[in-house]
């Protein structure tokens, strides 16, 4: 049988607990979330990462670091990153047409990606949630100033070259929330968002930078909003959002993941609510390689121990079947070549370099 660890789950505290060695060590569990509790400091979170690796050498450590509102680590030295809407700030702040607006965009941009990149694998940490693809149209609670701009040609840009700087420091990256979820005011991590703009208006324009990013991007995370006119299911729950939309018709070959399993868009499937474990289930089904469940760690955690028994049961019932190809996707996020340490890091010279560029 094929090997397919689709569980992206999260831990209580700053290390680990028995109970965090022995999900860890189940099958299903392919990657760790690091949220800000679980941080201290630099020597701590390399401790724990250290202690997650030898449990499971091939477990993706992963964190949301956009910059801005959403950088998970922040003292200790780590550089706070602008948001992204600080790039396309400095686009349009261009010298008469020239353009120069624009390239010093992009180059602060790729500076920003190389150090986000190379300061959490000096940490030993592998993956970020990043970049967001919304389009700021200025009436998302959500997205607000994490996005790069209104036009989705300079979000292409600007994220290609975000994506640059994070493949400099060999670390993959995560274009969200596919289609867009730009549009809509409501946030999915406390309601289900609808968009009730027709395909062809999405497509587009939301969705425009994952067909020129196609090439580059490593994976995608899709958005827990429904899209009436395309399927009454939000996208991560939808077959014809992932398969015959962003692989078939715009050609995306990476890493799917759903949100959080946790939030509110995630729970109500058809109208009905459902449990972590068919959630999990129907966003495998629809096309998802990966399911993160973050939050439910706290306290006993029974919610967690729950979706990973359930997860296992429903493989067994062949409710859904493991994936070679998923499994694949998922050790392609892993970062590519040494990580420098993160005194060696702040003596590189591309290093302060980048630094200077940051706006």
């Amino acid at each position: 049988m094929s090997h397919h660890a689709p569980l992206i789950l999260d831990i209580a505290g700053t290390a680990l607990t028995e109970a965090d060695r022995v999900r860890l060590e189940h099958p299903l569990t392919g990657g760790l979330i690091l949220f800000q509790r679980n941080w201290h400091d630099r020597e701590q979170l390399e401790l724990l990462c250290a202690e997650v690796k030898s449990i499971r050498p091939d477990i993706l450590i992963c964190v949301d670091h956009e910059g801005g509102p959403v950088q998970r680590f922040r003292t200790d030295g780590f550089t706070h990153l602008p948001p992204m809407r600080a790039f396309g700030e400095m686009w349009m702040k261009d010298k008469g047409g020239t353009g120069t607006g624009a390239m010093a965009a992009t180059n602060a941009a790729t500076a920003a990606g190389y150090v986000l990149g190379a300061e959490l694998r000096a940490c030993a940490v592998d993956f970020s949630f990043t970049p967001v693809l919304d389009l700021d149209y200025g009436e998302s609670s959500v997205i607000g100033k994490r996005a790069f701009h209104r036009d989705p040609r300079l979000v292409s840009v600007l994220a290609k070259s975000l994506m640059h700087g994070l493949l400099r420091a060999g670390m993959a990256n995560c274009g969200k929330h596919f289609p867009g979820h730009g549009f809509v005011t409501a946030d999915s991590h406390v309601d289900i968002p609808v968009d009730k703009r027709s395909l062809k208006a999405i497509l587009a324009e939301d969705a425009a930078p994952y067909e020129w990013l196609s090439t580059t991007l490593s994976s995608v995370m899709p958005a827990h909003v429904i899209y009436p006119k395309v399927d009454s299911r939000p996208a991560g729950f939808s077959s014809r959002w992932l398969n015959d939309i962003l692989r078939g018709q715009l050609g995306f070959g990476g890493a799917v993941i759903s949100d959080d399993l946790s939030m509110a868009g995630a729970r109500l499937i058809d109208g009905r609510e459902v449990s972590f474990t068919e959630a999990a289930v129907a966003a495998l089904n629809a096309g998802c390689d990966l399911v993160p469940l973050c939050n439910q760690s706290l306290g006993d955690g029974r919610a967690v121990d729950e979706l990973l028994a359930g997860l296992d049961e429903a493989l067994a019932k062949g409710q859904w079947r493991a994936s070679e190809a998923s499994e694949q996707r998922r050790l392609a996020l892993l970062p590519v070549g040494p990580a420098l340490d993160w005194d060696s890091l702040m003596a590189h010279p591309d290093y302060m370099r980048a630094l200077d560029l940051i706006p």
